[in-house]
């Protein structure tokens, strides 16, 4: 097919086609079979007349929009902001057609270590820089928003939980703690919802660790929901209270733990208003 003059706006066409090349490839990779980038990378340019680099800034294009609605996007085609209404309406349109790409893309039940008494590799919790959202992002994400789609997964709230839990507990052992390792509490499932965290755990040293646990199967820097419950306790108990954060849990569960004051960390908005008569 003859290459499209250079600058020229994708046609819907041309972005229905690459995106769904994308997904394609996404599906592909999450569940660990192998494809060569530059194949496909031939195979459109053949398609649809762009060219190499075109068709690979594209792809980067698409790793912007699902990394803003905390998706997993494929290795190698790293973020590149760029984002165009055509683009962002392309993958919209895609998703719609198959919620659970966004939904669920890989199912927990996957993740490794649950029910073993595993580590979690902690690092460092993201460099804040409160970026707001571009504003041609703000529909799909309020579509798409990945912190209420992780608020209702109770599921992976559960496996994320379960996972801290039992991670708490090998952690104690290996320090010596044995006394300390039977006396951690999963608070969330043996007392119910409402006591402002999920697990209570301790230091080698005996102090408290009161953790509220949040599971996402996106990257690092997803939004989560944190309750007026969790916040006013964790103003209430700054010296025990620790938001555990779990991101990629399907592929690679990895944590970083935040300290209170939350508002140093994260920006806090209200998501939902009480109304009373």
């Amino acid at each position: 097919m003859p290459e499209a003059p250079a600058g020229s706006d994708w046609t819907d066409r041309e972005i229905g086609l690459i995106v769904a090349d994308y997904f394609d490839m996404l599906s592909l990779e999450l569940a660990g079979r192998s494809f060569v980038k530059a194949q496909r990378n031939a195979a459109l340019q053949e398609l649809i007349g762009r060219s190499r680099g075109s068709i690979e800034f594209k792809h980067q294009n698409i790793s912007a929009v699902l990394y803003r609605l905390g998706m997993p996007w494929i290795a190698g085609y790293k973020p590149m902001a760029n984002f165009q209404r055509a683009l962002i309406d392309g993958v919209e349109r895609y998703i719609t057609r198959d919620p659970a790409l966004f939904e669920n893309p890989m199912p927990t039940a996957s993740a490794p270590g649950l029910h073993e008494p595993q580590q979690i590799f902690f690092e460092a919790p993201p460099v804040t820089d409160f970026e707001a959202v571009p504003r041609v992002l703000e529909r799909i994400i309020r579509k798409f928003d990945p912190a209420l789609r992780d608020a209702r997964n109770r599921q992976l709230g559960k496996s994320g939980e379960e996972r801290v839990f039992f991670a708490e507990q090998s952690g104690l052992r290996v320090a010596g703690r044995d006394d300390l390792a039977r006396k951690v509490r999963w608070v969330s499932v043996e007392d119910g919802d409402g006591a402002g965290y999920d697990i209570r755990s301790f230091d080698p040293a005996g102090r408290e660790r009161l953790i509220e646990v949040k599971t996402t199967t996106g990257h690092k820097q997803t939004p989560f929901l944190l309750s007026e419950n969790e916040r006013s306790f964790s103003e209430e108990r700054p010296d025990a209270f620790r938001l555990v954060r779990l991101f990629d849990f399907a592929r690679a569960p990895r944590a970083f733990e935040l300290t209170p004051p939350l508002n140093r960390s994260v920006l806090l908005k209200a998501a939902t208003w009480r109304a009373q008569f």
